[in-house]
């Protein structure tokens, strides 16, 4: 038996649901990627081909762009919305893929010594994601008016941090999201005052007015359950400050470990599509 509740109706109600370690691993034959490049010169990558008229676009992140949208465990949402004529979209994140600087560290190493250094490295992560968004609207690929992100553990994270430059991106589904860097070990004792900027339970009111859907276990030690439930909260209180209409949902399972429910893929799937209204 499964008990399913929402933010939506108080700043802290949590679904503890029995579900299982594991999202469901389907759309494994999804369709070719191609690797592409904006006019000034972004690479990005899509699954199968250019649609026939704009068509409704998630956005997927998880690591390189390749490794993402190969996998069906990163695709998530996308396995299910591919299938229903959706856009999927792929970055490299930074220090990842071509990302990756000569010299530097690969992927959250990376992003650890572009810290230290003082680097903002979300706002260059969504300068190019909003470039590529302008370029499939422009070239007729993506209906401007139905867009989505998702992304899992430092996917979510970015996804999160792309939706809060592009008001376009109408809602986020975040797996395991990393909330908060500076609970991640690979950050600890990092610039305390820039991972403060860059929490997104900080940033809350700059999402309020999106749907966020978050599914996450209930002992999830690596991106932290404690810090996913606060930015759950701050998005629902900063939703209520602004009084605009608050689309929370945040989906806490007994999983041990850093472990995408089963069925998350299948629920945020239709929860985006009744966001776009693309049903």
């Amino acid at each position: 038996m499964t008990i399913r509740h929402s933010v939506d109706m108080a700043i802290c109600l949590i679904a503890l649901a029995i579900f299982g370690a594991m999202p469901v691993a389907r759309g494994a034959e999804v369709g070719k990627i191609q690797l592409l490049k904006t006019g000034d010169g972004v690479a990005f990558s899509i699954l199968g081909e250019k649609p026939a008229a704009p068509a409704p676009t998630l956005f997927i992140f998880a690591l390189d762009a390749e490794r993402t949208l190969n996998s069906s465990l990163y695709r998530q949402a996308g396995n299910i919305l591919s299938e229903r004529g959706y856009l999927c979209v792929s970055l490299d994140l930074p220090c990842h893929g071509v990302q990756r600087r000569n010299g530097e560290a690969a992927e959250l190493k990376g992003w650890r010594q572009r810290i230290d250094a003082g680097e903002n490295i979300m706002d260059e992560f969504a300068g190019r994601a909003k470039k590529v968004l302008d370029y499939l609207v422009a070239e007729k690929y993506t209906d401007p008016d139905k867009v989505a992100a998702g992304g899992t553990s430092r996917g979510a994270f970015s996804a999160c941090h792309f939706a809060m430059v592009d008001p376009r991106i109408k809602c986020v589904a975040a797996y395991i999201p990393a909330t908060d860097l500076g609970a991640i070990t690979e950050f600890k004792g990092a610039n305390a005052k820039l991972l403060k900027s860059l929490s997104l339970a900080n940033n809350a009111d700059r999402l309020a007015d999106r749907g966020i859907w978050i599914g996450i276990g209930d002992q999830d030690f690596r991106a932290s359950t404690d810090s996913a439930i606060e930015f759950a909260r701050k998005l629902s209180a900063a939703a209520a400050a602004k009084k605009v209409p608050r689309n929370i949902e945040l989906r806490v399972s007994s999983i041990d470990g850093h472990k995408t429910p089963i069925g998350a893929a299948e629920q945020s799937a239709d929860w985006i599509q009744a966001i776009l209204k693309t049903k």
